[in-house]
């Protein structure tokens, strides 16, 4: 009975360990070493943006900024949002009711124990923040919920 429980044992603890819960590294458009991306940002830019860190939240100067324009990727420039889709929360982070497509990709993250939606720059992987099903129910119902840290403004012209 004792042989039976230790091979039980052993089949769990190799069968958790499969090669199909390794998350594949994605290569990028846009890929630094993290040397580079070090020298390029200042150190809360590189918390957030290469080791998916969260700003204090109503830390960004961003969050109450109104002025129609652009929100690009603080790393790399890709144009990621629009102003018009920019609404305040009341979370203390940016918060848009939908990304511009094909430049923002989607992943899941447990670090909290549970399943969220992560966000980052197509270009270069950033890690832009996290999307909720709690936004504006009068346009697409979605939250996305920005670290500042990781955005540049561009004023329209």
């Amino acid at each position: 009975m004792k042989n039976i429980l230790i091979a039980f044992s052993l089949i769990l603890v190799f069968s958790c360990n499969s090669t199909a819960q390794k998350k594949e590294k994605k290569t990028y458009k846009i890929t630094k070493t993290e040397a580079q991306w070090k020298n390029q940002l200042t150190d809360k830019e590189f918390y957030v943006l290469r080791q998916a860190g969260t700003e204090r939240a109503f830390s960004s100067p961003l969050n109450k900024n109104n002025k129609a324009g652009i929100y690009a990727c603080k790393a790399c420039n890709t144009p990621l949002f629009k102003s018009e889709h920019k609404f305040d929360s009341g979370t203390g982070w940016p918060s848009f009711d939908r990304e511009i497509k094909g430049h923002v990709e989607f992943s899941t993250d447990y670090n909290l124990g549970y399943a969220r939606t992560e966000e980052h720059c197509a270009t270069c992987g950033g890690h832009l923040g996290h999307v909720f099903n709690d936004g504006p129910r009068k346009t697409t119902g979605k939250r996305h919920c920005i670290n500042g840290v990781s955005l540049t403004f561009i004023p329209n012209k």
